[in-house]
């Protein structure tokens, strides 16, 4: 299916906006705050419409709008070690957006974010100007300059800080693998004791009605039976009554009344 007007726009601007978050900005800087914005109304726009994309590229397209409004947020904290750790979780388009791209260029632009982060990090551990600094040049800089000292523990344990937050961000995801298989292994329990549950209970249920079938026919029966012997005692009381009324008149007519 051939892209709609609408999705050209977008493209083009999604484009403009990942050239723009590669650039070093100014605080100031407003458009890629303002383009991400037309660019959330125009997602939502050609989500509606009959003639959208693919699901796949739908769900590329709002990766990368979140991916750049993720950036933006990151970027208003205060901290340098609050960047570094809100970028470690942002999400990177897995596709270029035009055919010029080799590679995705939201991926280059997160690269460039956490590497941007870190030297602010180390800036601010050793005392030095972050913009000074070429982000290409700075290993060899300090290989030609040396490092002091107090500079050189400064980076170590700046090191072992980043190696902390890695090591942090691996074991809690760790423990969310771990617990999301306990998760799944108590759900998948649960469900075994439901079905084994519910099998029990259609059983007692067959059975409740198997009972009250037989329960009804031996009440049929019984009331069948009760009708039949009240039958019968009734017709042997009749006999009974007629013989001594017989024998009450032979009595009589054998045995006359003495005068």
């Amino acid at each position: 299916m051939a892209a709609t007007r609408l999705e050209l726009n977008l493209m083009r601007l999604l484009s403009r906006c990942e050239a723009l978050a590669a650039e070093r900005r100014h605080p100031g800087e407003w458009r890629l705050e303002q383009y991400v914005g037309a660019l959330e109304e125009m997602l939502l726009e050609l989500k509606k419409r009959s003639s959208k994309p693919a699901p796949e590229l739908l769900n590329e397209y709002s990766r990368k709008v979140d991916f750049l409004k993720g950036l933006l947020e990151a970027e208003k904290l205060s901290s340098s070690t609050e960047k570094a750790l809100a970028n470690q979780f942002l999400a990177p388009g897995r596709t270029p957006t035009t055919t010029k791209e080799r590679t995705p260029a939201t991926k280059t632009v997160h690269l460039r974010t956490k590497a941007r982060c870190t030297d602010n990090m180390r800036s601010e551990l050793l005392g030095t100007d972050p913009l000074s600094i070429n982000d290409s040049e700075e290993p060899n800089v300090r290989k030609r300059k040396g490092l002091e000292p107090d500079e050189k523990q400064s980076a170590t344990e700046l090191d072992a800080m980043l190696q902390h937050h890695q090591n942090m961000q691996e074991k809690l995801a760790e423990e969310m693998l771990s617990l999301a298989r306990s998760l799944k292994n108590n759900t998948l329990a649960a469900q075994n004791v439901i079905k084994q549950d519910n099998q029990t209970l259609s059983q007692s249920l067959r059975m409740a009605d198997h009972n009250f079938e037989k329960l009804k026919d031996e009440s049929e029966r019984l009331e069948q039976h009760a009708k039949k012997s009240v039958n019968w005692l009734l017709w042997i009381m009749l006999i009974i009554v007629c013989f001594i009324f017989i024998s009450m008149i032979l009595f009589i007519r054998i045995f006359p009344k003495l005068r």
